[in-house]
């Protein structure tokens, strides 16, 4: 009895112990990741803003990215939605954009998703390249100053990093 009591006790220690070790590398695990990407300063920042980041492995935090691309198109499309009132004159170029940005959430997202998570990461790296590529189409279709050009380059820069933490997985 006081052996099963004492091999307890020391269970409890090592798995204290495995977390706190588990917890000490977490930040480590962003940080060297987003070490291979080209813009190292926006993936720590998106990866840190979210919960999940902090105990993910890679294929995590390219599902995060995805999130983030995910909630970027929703918000362009809401600019996109405001801008047919205040902006009519942009009606095509808007109408552009609004497919454009349907399209990544319609099927660029979920292409990610299902990728990374089944493990086909060459399907999600279509996915989140095609977002950039959505977003520089629709940044070309305006004639003059484009008044989604800061939205677009956030999506163009998303991209990158999500693309690069994606390659990992290949």
């Amino acid at each position: 009895m006081k052996n099963m009591k004492m091999m307890m006790m020391m269970m409890m220690v090592v798995v204290s112990e495995a977390s706190m070790m588990v917890m000490v590398s977490e930040p480590n695990m962003i940080e060297q990741t987003c070490k291979e990407t080209p813009d190292f300063n926006l993936c720590v920042s998106l990866l840190d803003s979210d919960p999940r980041g902090s105990s993910a492995d890679t294929s995590g935090l390219a599902l995060i990215l995805v999130d983030k691309i995910k909630g970027l198109a929703t918000k362009t499309l809401n600019e996109i939605n405001g801008l047919y009132k205040r902006r009519p004159e942009l009606k095509h170029a808007l109408d552009e954009c609004s497919r454009r940005y349907k399209t990544i959430l319609n099927a660029d997202v979920p292409e990610a998703i299902e990728a990374i998570s089944k493990g086909v990461p060459k399907f999600g790296e279509d996915g989140v390249i095609d977002a950039g590529v959505e977003a520089s189409v629709c940044e070309r279709g305006f004639i003059g100053k484009s008044p989604l050009t800061n939205l677009t380059k956030s999506m163009q820069r998303i991209s990158n990093v999500a693309r690069a933490i994606v390659r990992m997985l290949l």
